[in-house]
């Protein structure tokens, strides 16, 4: 029996079931200042039978108001959007990006919230697969029409916060580890939002602290560096949040490679955070 994966999966071990019917692959390219780009790319190559996900019109839901700038979609309509893509409950999901894993984890996040634990981002991604791809790894430009099918599932409400539950959180002694760069946590700069800072109590670590050389750290070398910031707390008292609750999801799929699973997302994010003005807001560190 082939064992399933449910968080990393390297290129070579992907290569080797390109054949598997049973494996639905997701390109999840994005990119924030040219929305377009990533579905562009997609067009032009991709991996073999890759299907693809376009953050804000198959990973958000933009016509929700005040809850950040990705908003969580609703259950109903997310897998709709799975079944017309040929994913089950019993399928084994890659998906990958060309940038970091983030948009990728986004993907793996929403899935693991549907109790989907099948899932498991391309460690590399592109790039690496790229790269692979001299040695002999296939690409197609071919757009895939897969077979609908059904997909029936509800998100697991306790794993994603709203800005009260978030403070409530807080006030109970809870974690909530930002995954911005520091200088937006600390309100230095801010190139995005229209408020710069972070949400008081909040503690801070990059998402690109879990990577080296484009590539996820091992599990055990993240292990420890998450149990260093989490201190005393145990994986379930973490919630992770970020601008949008994209990047955020990064360091959701990292603790879980890290035997430390359990974390849950403050969704909204910053974003949602200040949609509100009455919110309180902290800078420094």
């Amino acid at each position: 029996m082939t064992v399933p994966w449910s968080t990393l999966v390297q290129a070579e071990d992907l290569a080797t079931r390109l054949d598997d019917h049973g494996i639905v692959i997701v390109d999840c390219r994005f990119a924030l200042g040219n929305p377009a780009a990533g579905e562009s790319a997609y067009r032009q190559s991709h991996l073999p039978t890759a299907l693809y996900a376009h953050l804000d019109r198959d990973l958000s839901d933009h016509e929700k108001q005040g809850l950040g700038r990705h908003p969580w979609p609703d259950a109903k309509a997310f897998t709709a959007r799975l079944g017309s893509w040929g994913i089950t409950p019993e399928s084994q999901v890659v998906a990958y990006d060309d940038g970091d894993g983030a948009h990728a984890a986004r993907m793996w996040f929403l899935l693991r919230a549907l109790g989907h634990d099948n899932v498991a981002v391309l460690d590399g991604g592109w790039a690496r697969w790229a790269r692979w791809g001299a040695l002999g790894l296939p690409v197609e430009t071919t757009i895939r029409r897969p077979r609908p099918a059904g997909y029936q599932a509800q998100f697991d409400a306790r794993l994603l916060l709203d800005a009260n539950q978030v403070w409530a959180h807080l006030e109970d002694g809870g974690l909530l580890l930002d995954a911005r760069a520091s200088e937006r946590f600390r309100g230095e700069v801010e190139p995005i939002d229209r408020v710069a800072g972070h949400v008081p109590g909040a503690v801070n670590r990059p998402y690109a602290q879990n990577l080296s050389d484009g590539r996820f750290k091992s599990a055990a070398q993240l292990r420890e560096e998450f149990r260093a910031v989490l201190g005393q707390h145990d994986p379930d008292e973490v919630v992770a949040m970020c601008g949008s609750g994209v990047t955020a999801c990064h360091h959701l799929l990292a603790m879980q490679h890290a035997g430390l699973g359990g974390g849950r997302l403050f969704a909204p994010s910053w974003s949602g955070w200040i949609a509100a003005a009455a919110r309180p807001i902290a800078t420094g560190d």
